[in-house]
């Protein structure tokens, strides 16, 4: 069995918590539309919410803000937009003494669906802990499949079996990782799935990681 030498993070809803992105999604944009369109903040919601789910979040284009500001014909405002709403960002409690510990035994790295221009607000607090940062829809056009994970762990010049990975959504952050041989954590903040066999928190990812390291 390979030893774990890295360990990779998503970042919404893994180390921070939503606030930021629904902010600027579901507040800023349909409040920027209202104004353009002269429409009422709810009808803006309403079509904004609307317009997503008709994309879908397997497309990337349900990641790009510059995407949704054309679609939208809300000028060239996204980063003030982003700029408004950066105190929404707000790390999970347990996230910097957790990354401190693990990083002194693991390579740390950042594989975040989270475009480019909303990474540097999301990492503001903890950037530093990251040897890599890796954006898939700005990066490489993809969403995280399996051929994806691969991928990273040959930048990272590692076998599958020498990467661990933890992010909250089920498909993406561990079903992806696994078909590609890596070792996956699914992050279970609210504790909705019944099967325990979840994390609920991201202090217990370095005890789960020597279980499996001594198995």
């Amino acid at each position: 069995m390979s030893h774990i030498k890295v360990i990779s993070f998503d970042v919404d809803g893994t180390l921070v918590t939503p606030d930021f992105s629904y902010a600027v999604w579901f507040e800023g944009i349909p409040a920027l539309y209202a104004r353009r369109h002269n429409v009422s903040l709810d009808e803006a919601r309403e079509l904004a919410d609307r317009e997503y789910r008709q994309i879908g979040e397997w497309r990337i284009e349900w990641y790009d803000i510059k995407y949704w500001f054309e679609r939208f014909g809300l000028g060239n405002y996204h980063q003030k937009v982003l700029d408004d709403y950066r105190h929404r960002v707000i790390c999970y409690p347990e996230v910097p003494q957790a990354l401190s510990a693990l990083g002194r035994d693991y390579k740390l790295i950042i594989i975040s669906s989270s475009t480019r221009e909303f990474l540097p607000y999301l990492l503001s607090e903890i950037e530093g802990h990251f040897d890599k940062v890796f954006s898939t829809v700005s990066d490489f056009s993809q969403v995280k499949t399996p051929e994806f994970y691969l991928e990273i762990c040959r930048l990272m010049h590692i076998t599958p079996g020498e990467m661990a990975h933890i992010g909250d959504l089920w498909d993406a952050d561990y079903i992806a990782p696994t078909k590609a041989g890596i070792r996956a954590f699914h992050l279970d903040r609210k504790k909705s799935r019944a099967d325990g066999s979840s994390l609920t928190s991201l202090s217990d990812l370095e005890s789960r990681l020597r279980e499996r390291e001594e198995c």
